[in-house]
């Protein structure tokens, strides 16, 4: 018999948390301000200390400013079209990658994606912090990527981060421009947390 937990959704927060993860959001509108080396080198910092299986810190991140197009332009031509419509404004693009193998032994790591995610978190929670917004990508073309960036077979790209300051959602086009107003909506605890078996 197959059990299903139904989905129920609010903008509300039911129980207390961090004011910085209230704030957070994945907005699509960008200003053009730069981004300072202080603030990336303390994005970096945050993912640096993000847990890891037997802290093996298995992320790497490959990022380029506006300011330096080859670098920048060959980031964001692995975009999906979808994508490049707005993140084009963002004036810092940041590729996450995992190592694929425990650097100790060579054995693979099944936890390397997950411990990428963990920093990337870290990473967003950090940005929201200092003023700045971190939209997630995962609609990117992975072999383009490979290429661009030529990374080497131990390595696999993650989720590649559009960064900025946010700016004005009517530079949008329409449909994005509703998106980015409406109300965040989150799943309830009650539709994703068990205290029972299934």
């Amino acid at each position: 018999m197959e059990i299903s937990i139904p989905v129920i959704t609010s903008v509300d927060v039911e129980a207390p948390i961090l004011d910085v993860i209230v704030k957070r959001r994945s907005k699509r509108a960008y200003a053009s301000t730069p981004v300072s080396a202080e603030k990336i080198q303390s994005l970096f910092e945050a993912a640096r200390w993000a847990p890891s299986s037997i802290n093996e810190q298995p992320w790497v991140y490959i990022y380029a400013t506006n300011d330096q197009p080859e670098l920048w332009n060959k980031i964001l031509d692995v975009l999906n079209e979808s994508n490049k419509v707005w993140a084009k404004d963002a004036p810092l693009l940041v590729v996450s990658l995992a190592r694929k193998s425990f650097s100790r032994n060579g054995n693979p790591n099944g936890s390397a994606h997950y411990d990428v995610g963990a920093a990337n978190a870290f990473l967003s929670l950090q940005a929201t912090q200092l003023g700045l917004n971190v939209h997630q990508m995962g609609g990117y073309d992975r072999h383009r990527a490979i290429e661009n960036l030529n990374v080497p077979n131990t390595y696999e790209p993650v989720v590649i981060m559009a960064i900025g300051y946010p700016g004005n959602a009517d530079v949008l086009p329409e449909h994005l421009k509703q998106r980015e107003l409406a109300p965040r909506v989150r799943q309830t605890q009650q539709s994703f947390v068990m205290n029972k078996v299934f």
